[in-house]
């Protein structure tokens, strides 16, 4: 008896070793899910004192001083379904939230940013969050198709939908050229391209890859549209849905970029740098 009680404990720490790795594993497994959950309930939360209101394919959650402004963003969202998806040639399977931010603060303490953080929209794990019009529109007349000609929800539902197709598996730079090329494309919004000191090389895509963030941002987000219509040229549209695929199934960049286009990335990247020569 003595001998069996002394292995119980054993047992049992055993147990529950395993159910630790087996959810360790579902979890890796389901990385993408888990977060988005995780953000859902944390901006539900957050956003408690917000309006509700719905569209077809978007809950948009807003303050009483935007009111205004909600149904312009919900019109807009909606053409963006339509339009981006047709791009994709995806259709998310799950309602999108959109939240209006009155201010740039607050927007930026949403993601805990520094108050001086700017920007005029956002998206992470399945929410898009938005700066709200009245904060950079300066009330013009023709506001609605300001908000829709250079406003972010164009860029921002791409994101999502490289983010759906990949299944979380992307790098920035690819994300980042994939939504300004879906921008330019359905209206034509473009930033203007970076002052490059003329001895300064552009990036490598591996520092694109490694350091993003870090990098010069204006420069880089154009080196990033720049290797997305370089692919786009070259291999044609179908090649970034080819390789948001490959990305989806598990594939690194470099595998997914090589096997869509048939060379060795590292041919690939000296290709694109001679072209911006």
């Amino acid at each position: 008896m003595s001998a069996l009680k002394a292995l119980t404990p054993y047992k049992s720490g055993v147990l529950l070793l395993l159910i630790i790795i087996l959810l360790v594993i579902l979890i890796s497994r389901n990385t993408q899910a888990v977060v988005r959950a995780f953000v859902a309930q944390e901006t539900t939360w957050k956003t408690g004192n917000y309006i509700q209101t719905e569209t077809e394919h978007f809950q948009i959650r807003y303050l009483l001083a935007d009111s205004d402004y909600v149904e312009v963003i919900g019109h807009t969202a909606e053409d963006a379904y339509v339009r981006v998806s047709d791009l994709f040639g995806y259709q998310p399977d799950h309602t999108t939230t959109i939240i209006i931010y009155p201010d740039s603060a607050s927007l930026a303490e949403s993601f805990g940013w520094e108050k001086d953080q700017k920007a005029m929209g956002v998206y992470w794990a399945g929410t898009i969050r938005l700066l709200s019009p009245q904060e950079w529109i300066n009330g013009a007349a023709d506001w609605q198709q300001t908000f829709a000609s250079e406003g972010p929800v164009y860029h921002e539902f791409a994101h999502l939908l490289v983010d759906d197709i990949t299944k979380g598996n992307y790098s920035r730079w690819f994300t980042e050229g994939i939504a300004q090329h879906v921008e330019k494309k359905l209206t034509g919004f473009e930033f203007a391209e970076p002052v490059i000191e003329q001895n300064s090389p552009y990036y490598e895509i591996s520092m694109l890859e490694k350091n993003f963030d870090a990098l010069d941002q204006p420069i880089a987000y154009w080196e990033s549209l720049q290797i997305v219509e370089y692919l786009v040229d070259n291999y044609g549209e179908q090649s970034l849905l080819s390789i948001l695929n490959y990305l989806g199934e598990g594939n690194c960049m470099e595998q997914a970029v090589s096997k869509t286009i048939g060379i060795d990335y590292k041919t690939f990247e000296s290709d694109f740098l001679r072209s911006l020569i």
